[in-house]
Protein backbone atom coordinates (compact mmCIF):
# COMPACT_ATOMS: atom_id res chain seq x y z
CA UNK A 1 0.00 0.00 0.00
CA UNK A 2 1.40 3.53 -1.03
CA UNK A 3 0.59 6.17 1.50
CA UNK A 4 0.10 9.82 0.57
CA UNK A 5 0.93 10.42 4.24
CA UNK A 6 2.68 8.56 6.47
CA UNK A 7 -0.01 6.44 8.53
CA UNK A 8 1.74 7.43 11.91
CA UNK A 9 0.95 10.97 11.21
CA UNK A 10 -2.49 10.07 10.17
CA UNK A 11 -3.30 7.90 13.63
CA UNK A 12 -1.74 10.86 15.02
CA UNK A 13 -4.81 13.26 13.89
CA UNK A 14 -7.46 10.53 14.82
CA UNK A 15 -5.15 10.28 18.57
CA UNK A 16 -5.57 14.06 18.64
CA UNK A 17 -9.48 14.14 18.06
CA UNK A 18 -9.16 15.49 14.38
CA UNK A 19 -11.94 13.90 12.09
CA UNK A 20 -9.68 11.74 8.60
CA UNK A 21 -10.83 12.33 4.82
CA UNK A 22 -12.21 9.18 3.50
CA UNK A 23 -9.20 9.14 1.10
CA UNK A 24 -6.77 8.94 4.78
CA UNK A 25 -9.68 6.12 6.41
CA UNK A 26 -9.21 4.30 2.58
CA UNK A 27 -5.24 3.97 2.49
CA UNK A 28 -5.54 2.98 6.00
CA UNK A 29 -8.29 0.78 5.88
CA UNK A 30 -5.84 -0.71 3.05
CA UNK A 31 -3.13 -1.09 4.84
CA UNK A 32 -5.15 -2.82 7.76
CA UNK A 33 -6.08 -5.03 4.76
CA UNK A 34 -2.87 -5.82 2.63
CA UNK A 35 -0.61 -5.90 5.65
CA UNK A 36 1.26 -2.35 5.19
CA UNK A 37 -0.01 -1.36 8.52
CA UNK A 38 1.98 -3.46 11.32
CA UNK A 39 -0.25 -4.73 14.33
CA UNK A 40 0.93 -1.58 16.50
CA UNK A 41 -0.38 0.59 14.33
CA UNK A 42 -3.47 -1.19 13.95
CA UNK A 43 -3.80 -1.06 17.49
CA UNK A 44 -2.72 1.84 17.96
CA UNK A 45 -5.36 3.28 15.07
CA UNK A 46 -8.32 0.96 16.86
CA UNK A 47 -7.64 2.91 20.32
CA UNK A 48 -7.72 5.93 19.06
CA UNK A 49 -11.09 5.31 17.15
CA UNK A 50 -12.36 3.86 20.70
CA UNK A 51 -11.14 6.52 22.46
CA UNK A 52 -12.29 10.09 20.75
CA UNK A 53 -14.95 8.09 18.42
CA UNK A 54 -15.83 9.18 14.76
CA UNK A 55 -18.45 11.64 13.16
CA UNK A 56 -21.33 9.98 10.73
CA UNK A 57 -19.16 10.63 7.61
CA UNK A 58 -15.87 9.08 9.10
CA UNK A 59 -17.93 6.41 10.10
CA UNK A 60 -19.49 6.16 6.40
CA UNK A 61 -16.05 6.32 4.74
CA UNK A 62 -15.07 3.48 7.31
CA UNK A 63 -17.45 1.03 6.93
CA UNK A 64 -17.33 1.20 2.66
CA UNK A 65 -13.71 1.45 2.68
CA UNK A 66 -13.81 -2.45 5.19
CA UNK A 67 -16.94 -3.32 2.09
CA UNK A 68 -14.02 -2.39 -0.48
CA UNK A 69 -11.26 -4.02 0.81
CA UNK A 70 -11.74 -7.22 -1.27
CA UNK A 71 -14.45 -8.64 -3.14
CA UNK A 72 -18.07 -7.01 -3.32
CA UNK A 73 -20.17 -10.09 -4.82
CA UNK A 74 -22.37 -8.71 -8.24
CA UNK A 75 -25.55 -10.47 -9.07
CA UNK A 76 -26.52 -8.86 -12.17
CA UNK A 77 -25.17 -8.18 -15.19
CA UNK A 78 -22.86 -10.98 -15.13
CA UNK A 79 -23.66 -13.45 -17.60
CA UNK A 80 -23.40 -16.50 -16.78
CA UNK A 81 -26.60 -17.48 -16.13
CA UNK A 82 -26.37 -16.07 -12.84
CA UNK A 83 -28.61 -12.11 -13.92
CA UNK A 84 -31.13 -12.47 -10.56
CA UNK A 85 -34.48 -11.47 -11.79
CA UNK A 86 -35.62 -10.31 -8.15
CA UNK A 87 -33.48 -8.21 -5.37
CA UNK A 88 -30.72 -9.36 -2.84
CA UNK A 89 -31.97 -9.35 0.62
CA UNK A 90 -30.19 -9.97 3.83
CA UNK A 91 -30.61 -9.82 7.50
CA UNK A 92 -28.64 -9.71 10.50
CA UNK A 93 -28.72 -10.04 14.51
CA UNK A 94 -26.58 -8.88 17.02
CA UNK A 95 -27.10 -12.35 18.43
CA UNK A 96 -28.63 -13.39 21.33
CA UNK A 97 -29.92 -16.85 22.96
CA UNK A 98 -32.01 -18.90 21.32
CA UNK A 99 -32.15 -16.82 18.29
CA UNK A 100 -32.50 -19.16 15.14
CA UNK A 101 -34.20 -16.30 12.99
CA UNK A 102 -31.84 -16.96 9.82
CA UNK A 103 -32.57 -20.09 9.55
CA UNK A 104 -35.93 -19.71 8.76
CA UNK A 105 -35.83 -15.93 7.71
CA UNK A 106 -33.65 -16.69 4.48
CA UNK A 107 -35.63 -19.66 2.91
CA UNK A 108 -39.00 -18.11 3.97
CA UNK A 109 -37.61 -14.51 2.03
CA UNK A 110 -36.65 -17.26 -0.96
CA UNK A 111 -39.97 -18.42 -1.06
CA UNK A 112 -41.72 -14.89 -1.42
CA UNK A 113 -39.23 -14.22 -4.56
CA UNK A 114 -36.13 -12.73 -2.82
CA UNK A 115 -32.20 -13.57 -3.25
CA UNK A 116 -30.49 -14.20 0.03
CA UNK A 117 -27.13 -14.73 0.35
CA UNK A 118 -26.52 -14.70 3.82
CA UNK A 119 -22.99 -14.32 5.46
CA UNK A 120 -23.43 -15.65 9.17
CA UNK A 121 -20.70 -15.79 11.89
CA UNK A 122 -19.93 -18.32 14.87
CA UNK A 123 -20.84 -17.76 18.47
CA UNK A 124 -18.72 -16.62 21.30
CA UNK A 125 -19.35 -15.94 24.33
CA UNK A 126 -23.17 -16.16 25.49
CA UNK A 127 -24.67 -16.11 21.77
CA UNK A 128 -25.18 -18.90 19.79
CA UNK A 129 -23.87 -18.45 16.24
CA UNK A 130 -25.64 -19.68 13.02
CA UNK A 131 -22.53 -21.52 11.13
CA UNK A 132 -22.63 -23.27 14.25
CA UNK A 133 -25.80 -24.55 14.25
CA UNK A 134 -25.70 -25.39 10.64
CA UNK A 135 -22.71 -27.32 11.27
CA UNK A 136 -24.94 -29.79 13.59
CA UNK A 137 -25.92 -30.88 10.09
CA UNK A 138 -24.26 -33.55 8.81
CA UNK A 139 -21.81 -32.66 5.18
CA UNK A 140 -23.26 -29.20 5.59
CA UNK A 141 -20.53 -26.80 3.79
CA UNK A 142 -20.22 -23.71 5.36
CA UNK A 143 -17.35 -22.48 2.75
CA UNK A 144 -18.40 -23.30 -0.65
CA UNK A 145 -17.04 -21.76 -3.42
CA UNK A 146 -17.79 -18.13 -5.18
CA UNK A 147 -19.02 -20.51 -8.08
CA UNK A 148 -20.93 -22.56 -6.08
CA UNK A 149 -22.35 -19.80 -3.64
CA UNK A 150 -23.36 -17.91 -6.80
CA UNK A 151 -25.22 -21.04 -7.92
CA UNK A 152 -27.27 -21.58 -5.06
CA UNK A 153 -28.16 -18.12 -4.67
CA UNK A 154 -29.60 -18.43 -8.03
CA UNK A 155 -31.45 -21.77 -7.91
CA UNK A 156 -32.55 -21.87 -4.07
CA UNK A 157 -32.99 -18.26 -3.45
CA UNK A 158 -30.84 -18.93 -0.13
CA UNK A 159 -27.26 -19.46 0.97
CA UNK A 160 -26.13 -19.06 4.79
CA UNK A 161 -22.46 -19.60 4.79
CA UNK A 162 -19.26 -17.91 6.56
CA UNK A 163 -17.26 -15.51 5.37
CA UNK A 164 -14.77 -15.87 2.75
CA UNK A 165 -11.53 -15.20 2.53
CA UNK A 166 -12.20 -12.40 0.14
CA UNK A 167 -15.20 -10.48 1.62
CA UNK A 168 -14.03 -7.90 3.64
CA UNK A 169 -10.56 -8.90 4.67
CA UNK A 170 -9.78 -6.09 6.71
CA UNK A 171 -12.09 -6.63 8.94
CA UNK A 172 -10.99 -10.24 10.05
CA UNK A 173 -7.90 -8.49 10.61
CA UNK A 174 -8.79 -5.26 12.96
CA UNK A 175 -11.72 -7.09 14.82
CA UNK A 176 -8.38 -9.74 15.79
CA UNK A 177 -6.40 -7.16 16.74
CA UNK A 178 -9.40 -5.01 18.69
CA UNK A 179 -10.62 -8.51 20.78
CA UNK A 180 -6.80 -8.24 22.22
CA UNK A 181 -5.94 -4.30 22.79
CA UNK A 182 -9.84 -3.84 24.42
CA UNK A 183 -11.33 -1.89 21.87
CA UNK A 184 -14.36 -3.96 20.85
CA UNK A 185 -16.64 -1.79 22.23
CA UNK A 186 -16.42 1.49 19.43
CA UNK A 187 -19.97 2.33 18.12
CA UNK A 188 -17.97 3.05 15.07
CA UNK A 189 -15.67 0.12 14.93
CA UNK A 190 -18.97 -2.47 15.92
CA UNK A 191 -20.93 -0.77 12.92
CA UNK A 192 -18.08 -1.07 10.42
CA UNK A 193 -17.54 -4.78 11.21
CA UNK A 194 -20.88 -5.87 11.05
CA UNK A 195 -21.22 -3.70 7.87
CA UNK A 196 -18.80 -4.20 5.88
CA UNK A 197 -19.34 -7.87 5.65
CA UNK A 198 -22.86 -7.46 5.35
CA UNK A 199 -22.59 -4.75 2.16
CA UNK A 200 -19.79 -6.67 0.30
CA UNK A 201 -22.91 -9.41 -0.49
CA UNK A 202 -24.44 -6.88 -2.92
CA UNK A 203 -27.45 -6.10 -1.13
CA UNK A 204 -30.50 -4.49 -2.33
CA UNK A 205 -32.08 -4.20 1.35
CA UNK A 206 -31.13 -4.85 4.70
CA UNK A 207 -32.35 -5.28 8.05
CA UNK A 208 -31.21 -5.38 11.20
CA UNK A 209 -32.28 -7.46 14.79
CA UNK A 210 -30.85 -5.22 17.44
CA UNK A 211 -30.89 -6.72 20.64
CA UNK A 212 -31.94 -5.03 23.99
CA UNK A 213 -32.04 -6.93 27.51
CA UNK A 214 -30.52 -9.36 29.56
CA UNK A 215 -29.39 -11.36 26.66
CA UNK A 216 -28.28 -8.59 24.43
CA UNK A 217 -24.88 -7.46 23.40
CA UNK A 218 -24.79 -3.99 24.17
CA UNK A 219 -25.14 -3.31 28.06
CA UNK A 220 -28.14 -0.88 27.88
CA UNK A 221 -31.84 -0.11 26.38
CA UNK A 222 -30.16 3.57 25.15
CA UNK A 223 -26.89 1.90 23.57
CA UNK A 224 -29.04 -0.65 21.60
CA UNK A 225 -31.17 2.09 20.10
CA UNK A 226 -28.03 4.03 19.31
CA UNK A 227 -26.43 1.12 17.57
CA UNK A 228 -29.80 0.36 15.57
CA UNK A 229 -30.04 3.73 14.66
CA UNK A 230 -26.26 4.38 13.43
CA UNK A 231 -26.53 0.47 11.79
CA UNK A 232 -29.52 1.95 9.92
CA UNK A 233 -28.00 5.39 8.94
CA UNK A 234 -24.54 4.43 8.13
CA UNK A 235 -26.10 1.47 5.98
CA UNK A 236 -28.09 3.95 3.93
CA UNK A 237 -25.60 6.41 3.55
CA UNK A 238 -23.22 3.33 1.86
CA UNK A 239 -25.76 2.93 -0.66
CA UNK A 240 -27.84 0.15 1.08
CA UNK A 241 -31.48 1.04 1.85
CA UNK A 242 -31.04 -0.20 6.03
CA UNK A 243 -34.17 -1.53 8.47
CA UNK A 244 -33.20 -1.80 11.96
CA UNK A 245 -35.39 -3.42 14.86
CA UNK A 246 -35.13 -3.09 18.31
CA UNK A 247 -35.95 -6.23 19.66
CA UNK A 248 -36.91 -7.82 23.28
CA UNK A 249 -34.01 -10.35 24.46
CA UNK A 250 -34.70 -10.11 28.21
CA UNK A 251 -35.81 -14.16 27.40
CA UNK A 252 -34.72 -16.56 24.98
CA UNK A 253 -36.35 -15.69 21.40
CA UNK A 254 -37.05 -19.44 21.23
CA UNK A 255 -37.83 -22.03 23.78
CA UNK A 256 -34.54 -23.18 23.36
CA UNK A 257 -30.86 -22.95 22.52
CA UNK A 258 -27.90 -24.92 21.45
CA UNK A 259 -27.01 -26.50 17.99
CA UNK A 260 -29.16 -29.34 16.80
CA UNK A 261 -31.85 -28.52 19.36
CA UNK A 262 -32.23 -24.96 17.37
CA UNK A 263 -32.02 -27.07 14.10
CA UNK A 264 -34.50 -29.20 15.06
CA UNK A 265 -37.03 -25.55 16.46
CA UNK A 266 -36.24 -23.78 13.01
CA UNK A 267 -37.51 -27.14 10.68
CA UNK A 268 -40.37 -27.59 13.28
CA UNK A 269 -41.19 -24.12 12.83
CA UNK A 270 -40.40 -24.31 9.07
CA UNK A 271 -42.90 -27.46 8.60
CA UNK A 272 -45.92 -25.67 10.40
CA UNK A 273 -45.54 -27.87 13.65
CA UNK A 274 -45.08 -25.00 16.12
CA UNK A 275 -46.93 -22.24 14.06
CA UNK A 276 -49.58 -24.53 14.96
CA UNK A 277 -51.00 -23.90 10.52
CA UNK A 278 -52.35 -27.83 10.66
CA UNK A 279 -54.81 -26.99 13.63
CA UNK A 280 -55.45 -23.53 12.70
CA UNK A 281 -53.60 -21.66 15.32
CA UNK A 282 -51.28 -19.35 14.48
CA UNK A 283 -49.64 -18.57 17.73
CA UNK A 284 -46.56 -19.66 17.14
CA UNK A 285 -44.70 -17.48 19.70
CA UNK A 286 -41.91 -14.88 20.14
CA UNK A 287 -39.73 -16.73 17.56
CA UNK A 288 -42.37 -16.58 15.02
CA UNK A 289 -43.39 -13.07 15.53
CA UNK A 290 -39.67 -11.29 14.81
CA UNK A 291 -39.03 -13.53 12.32
CA UNK A 292 -42.19 -12.63 10.19
CA UNK A 293 -42.06 -8.95 11.31
CA UNK A 294 -38.43 -8.54 10.33
CA UNK A 295 -39.21 -10.60 6.86
CA UNK A 296 -41.92 -7.91 6.26
CA UNK A 297 -40.32 -5.31 6.23
CA UNK A 298 -37.61 -7.28 4.02
CA UNK A 299 -40.49 -7.84 1.89
CA UNK A 300 -41.77 -4.09 1.85
CA UNK A 301 -38.06 -2.85 1.30
CA UNK A 302 -37.36 -5.14 -1.70
CA UNK A 303 -40.55 -4.17 -3.50
CA UNK A 304 -42.38 -7.99 -3.07
CA UNK A 305 -45.02 -6.32 -1.47
CA UNK A 306 -47.06 -3.44 -1.89
CA UNK A 307 -47.72 -2.99 2.03
CA UNK A 308 -47.44 -4.47 5.25
CA UNK A 309 -50.45 -6.67 5.02
CA UNK A 310 -49.60 -7.79 2.16
CA UNK A 311 -46.42 -8.93 3.13
CA UNK A 312 -47.79 -10.36 5.90
CA UNK A 313 -50.59 -12.43 4.08
CA UNK A 314 -47.73 -13.46 1.07
CA UNK A 315 -45.30 -14.97 4.21
CA UNK A 316 -48.42 -16.58 5.80
CA UNK A 317 -49.19 -18.64 2.41
CA UNK A 318 -45.65 -19.19 1.67
CA UNK A 319 -44.79 -20.95 5.23
CA UNK A 320 -48.56 -22.62 4.94
CA UNK A 321 -47.58 -24.01 1.77
CA UNK A 322 -44.88 -25.71 2.52
CA UNK A 323 -42.43 -23.26 -0.14
CA UNK A 324 -40.38 -22.12 2.52
CA UNK A 325 -39.65 -25.53 4.25
CA UNK A 326 -38.60 -26.68 0.94
CA UNK A 327 -36.20 -23.61 0.14
CA UNK A 328 -34.61 -24.60 3.29
CA UNK A 329 -34.01 -28.47 2.42
CA UNK A 330 -33.00 -26.97 -1.51
CA UNK A 331 -30.33 -24.80 0.50
CA UNK A 332 -29.20 -27.83 2.98
CA UNK A 333 -28.73 -30.43 -0.17
CA UNK A 334 -27.16 -27.81 -2.24
CA UNK A 335 -24.14 -27.43 0.25
CA UNK A 336 -23.79 -31.36 0.72
CA UNK A 337 -26.35 -31.61 3.54
CA UNK A 338 -28.95 -34.92 4.02
CA UNK A 339 -31.30 -34.10 1.15
CA UNK A 340 -33.70 -35.64 3.70
CA UNK A 341 -32.86 -33.54 6.81
CA UNK A 342 -36.95 -31.72 6.71
CA UNK A 343 -38.32 -35.54 6.83
CA UNK A 344 -35.69 -37.57 8.92
CA UNK A 345 -34.06 -34.83 11.01
CA UNK A 346 -33.75 -37.44 14.27
CA UNK A 347 -31.81 -39.42 11.72
CA UNK A 348 -29.30 -36.72 10.84
CA UNK A 349 -28.86 -34.37 13.62
CA UNK A 350 -27.20 -35.48 16.74
CA UNK A 351 -28.81 -36.46 20.48
CA UNK A 352 -26.89 -35.78 23.88
CA UNK A 353 -26.80 -39.12 25.82
CA UNK A 354 -28.32 -36.99 29.05
CA UNK A 355 -31.47 -35.33 28.53
CA UNK A 356 -32.86 -34.69 31.93
CA UNK A 357 -35.09 -31.42 34.13
CA UNK A 358 -34.12 -29.04 36.05
CA UNK A 359 -36.55 -27.69 38.36
CA UNK A 360 -37.08 -25.07 40.42
CA UNK A 361 -36.01 -24.71 43.84
CA UNK A 362 -39.61 -23.53 44.84
CA UNK A 363 -43.14 -23.28 42.79
CA UNK A 364 -44.32 -20.23 41.61
CA UNK A 365 -44.13 -17.89 38.26
CA UNK A 366 -40.70 -16.97 36.66
CA UNK A 367 -40.45 -12.99 36.97
CA UNK A 368 -37.12 -12.64 35.86
CA UNK A 369 -34.40 -14.15 34.05
CA UNK A 370 -30.28 -13.41 33.24
CA UNK A 371 -30.26 -14.89 29.65
CA UNK A 372 -26.83 -13.77 29.11
CA UNK A 373 -26.17 -16.24 32.11
CA UNK A 374 -28.56 -18.77 30.53
CA UNK A 375 -26.69 -18.74 27.22
CA UNK A 376 -23.46 -19.43 29.45
CA UNK A 377 -25.27 -22.40 30.50
CA UNK A 378 -24.94 -23.58 27.04
CA UNK A 379 -21.13 -22.83 26.57
CA UNK A 380 -20.85 -24.90 30.29
CA UNK A 381 -22.26 -27.66 28.35
CA UNK A 382 -20.06 -27.85 25.58
CA UNK A 383 -22.31 -25.98 22.60
CA UNK A 384 -20.59 -22.62 23.17
CA UNK A 385 -16.89 -21.17 23.13
CA UNK A 386 -14.84 -19.54 25.68
CA UNK A 387 -11.68 -18.88 23.17
CA UNK A 388 -12.11 -18.92 18.84
CA UNK A 389 -10.49 -22.02 18.73
CA UNK A 390 -12.50 -24.20 21.25
CA UNK A 391 -14.25 -27.62 19.90
CA UNK A 392 -18.23 -27.39 19.73
CA UNK A 393 -20.69 -30.14 20.76
CA UNK A 394 -23.16 -29.87 18.65
CA UNK A 395 -25.64 -32.46 20.66
CA UNK A 396 -25.99 -30.57 23.94
CA UNK A 397 -28.20 -27.39 25.11
CA UNK A 398 -31.29 -26.35 26.59
CA UNK A 399 -34.85 -27.54 25.66
CA UNK A 400 -38.81 -26.07 26.85
CA UNK A 401 -37.10 -22.97 28.51
CA UNK A 402 -40.02 -21.97 30.98
CA UNK A 403 -40.53 -18.25 29.52
CA UNK A 404 -41.54 -14.78 31.65
CA UNK A 405 -44.80 -15.41 33.19
CA UNK A 406 -44.67 -19.39 33.23
CA UNK A 407 -45.73 -21.13 36.36
CA UNK A 408 -43.27 -23.82 37.63
CA UNK A 409 -43.39 -26.21 39.96
CA UNK A 410 -42.35 -30.44 40.69
CA UNK A 411 -43.87 -31.12 36.88
CA UNK A 412 -42.93 -28.14 34.70
CA UNK A 413 -39.35 -27.62 34.78
CA UNK A 414 -37.54 -24.66 34.17
CA UNK A 415 -35.87 -26.47 31.08
CA UNK A 416 -34.57 -29.76 29.76
CA UNK A 417 -31.05 -30.11 29.76
CA UNK A 418 -29.14 -32.00 26.96
CA UNK A 419 -26.04 -33.11 28.13
CA UNK A 420 -22.60 -35.05 27.28
CA UNK A 421 -22.29 -36.26 31.13
CA UNK A 422 -24.09 -36.38 34.29
CA UNK A 423 -21.85 -34.03 35.67
CA UNK A 424 -21.82 -31.42 32.98
CA UNK A 425 -25.76 -31.84 33.94
CA UNK A 426 -25.78 -31.08 36.93
CA UNK A 427 -23.54 -27.84 36.37
CA UNK A 428 -25.62 -26.39 33.76
CA UNK A 429 -28.52 -26.86 35.94
CA UNK A 430 -27.00 -25.02 39.21
CA UNK A 431 -26.50 -22.23 36.47
CA UNK A 432 -30.13 -22.45 35.57
CA UNK A 433 -31.55 -22.05 39.07
CA UNK A 434 -28.89 -19.20 39.54
CA UNK A 435 -30.44 -17.53 36.14
CA UNK A 436 -34.05 -17.65 36.63
CA UNK A 437 -35.79 -16.08 39.32
CA UNK A 438 -39.17 -17.45 40.61
CA UNK A 439 -41.65 -16.02 43.10
CA UNK A 440 -45.29 -16.87 44.11
CA UNK A 441 -46.55 -14.24 42.20
CA UNK A 442 -50.30 -13.82 40.58
CA UNK A 443 -50.15 -14.53 36.55
CA UNK A 444 -50.49 -10.57 36.27
CA UNK A 445 -48.00 -9.34 38.47
CA UNK A 446 -45.42 -10.32 35.53
CA UNK A 447 -44.80 -8.00 33.45
CA UNK A 448 -43.46 -9.22 29.92
CA UNK A 449 -41.40 -7.11 28.10
CA UNK A 450 -42.19 -5.48 24.67
CA UNK A 451 -40.90 -7.80 22.09
CA UNK A 452 -40.65 -5.29 18.91
CA UNK A 453 -39.33 -2.48 20.73
CA UNK A 454 -38.91 -0.26 18.27
CA UNK A 455 -38.61 0.59 14.34
CA UNK A 456 -36.15 2.45 12.39
CA UNK A 457 -36.13 2.60 8.66
CA UNK A 458 -33.70 4.72 6.49
CA UNK A 459 -33.82 4.73 2.54
CA UNK A 460 -30.72 4.94 0.45
CA UNK A 461 -29.93 8.59 -0.90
Amino acid sequence: MTFRALPQELIRAKRDGQALSPEAIGELVGGIADGSLSDAQVGALAMAIFLNGMNAAETVALTEAVRDSGEVLAWRGLGEGIDLPGPVLDKHSTGGVGDLVSLVLGPWIAACGGYVPMVSGRGLGHTGGTLDKLEAIPGYDIAPTRERLRTLVREAGVAIVGQTAELAPADRRLYAIRDVTATVESLPLIVSSILGKKLACGLDALVMDVKSGSGAFMPTHEASFELARTIAEVASRAGTPTTALLTDMSQPLAPCAGNAVEVREAIALLTCEKTGEKSGDKSGGRLLEVTRTLAAELLLAGRLAENRDAALALLDERLASGAAAERFARMVAGLGGPADLLERPERHLPRAPVVRPVHAARSGRVTRMDTRAVGLAVVTLGGGRRAPSDAIDHAVGLTGIAALGDAVDGERPLAWVHAASEADAERAASQLREAIEVNDVAPGDVVLPTLIQDVIRREAP
